[in-house]
């Protein structure tokens, strides 16, 4: 039986981070599916395991405990897992970046496709995501991360830090290659960390198998359809 039970879509996006820290801990986990999901959501929320308005919602079966919130979720893992650093101030800036990068999902999709991508509407963003980068760049710099060695909060290990921030950028990267020569020219020291942390053993693993079963797939609908329209125009 799986540790843990998984409410996410079919596609990577905000569910991989989740995804992505079970794989690290060398935790199991099973997925409920779209279907379920739908049937979830349109519950009474008495029959919610935890009130939610959309996934990712996660189920620690042996605890008996659900929560949903990707960020709220990773704390929970960080916290159960021991997977957090020990000091306030690093696991203060864990969070940090966790929430950052949630940010960052949220902006590339246009908070959940309110709007559609435009030529206009990208150009007008691609200074903003350069910044977004150089966040994560002087982050690393500033705890001693080097274009061949470190991790974003220093240690000698990676953290969920390193595997949030592998995940968010590795991902967008490959579906869109585009922002990954963003990525590369304008945080090239995030970018090898990026690399060397997704090449990890179980990290590869679950990108081949996202590979395997969502495809291209990014985020899903018309507003992954629009990014991919703008992004193209730039090849």
């Amino acid at each position: 039986m799986s540790d843990y039970e998984l409410y996410y879509w079919s596609v990577p996006f905000r569910g991989q981070f989740v995804r992505a820290v079970l794989a690290h801990a060398g935790k199991s986990w099973s997925e409920a599916g779209d279907v379920a999901i739908s049937d979830l959501m349109g519950a009474p929320v008495t029959r919610m395991p935890v009130p939610f308005m959309g996934p990712p919602l996660l189920v620690d079966k042996k605890a008996g405990f659900a929560i949903a919130e990707m960020p709220a979720i990773i704390l929970y893992l960080g916290e159960t897992l021991d997977l957090l650093p020990k000091t306030p101030a690093l696991r203060a800036m864990t969070m940090k970046t966790v929430n950052d990068a949630n940010d960052v999902i949220d902006e590339i999709t246009l908070d959940g496709g309110r709007e559609m991508w435009t030529e206009k509407r990208w150009q007008d963003f691609v200074p903003r995501l350069k910044k977004w980068m150089t966040l994560w760049e002087e982050t690393g710099e500033r705890h001693g991360l080097k274009s061949d060695s470190g991790y974003l909060l220093g240690g000698d290990q990676p953290g969920i830090a390193d595997v949030v921030t592998s995940t968010l950028w590795s991902t967008m990267a490959d579906r869109f290659p585009v922002i990954g020569a963003i990525l590369g020219e304008n945080a090239p020291k995030t970018a090898a960390l990026t690399r060397r942390v997704a090449a990890l053993p179980p990290l590869a693993k679950l990108a081949a198998k996202a590979r395997e079963d969502y495809g291209e797939a990014y985020c899903g609908g018309r507003i992954e359809m629009s990014l991919r329209k703008v992004l193209n125009a730039q090849n």
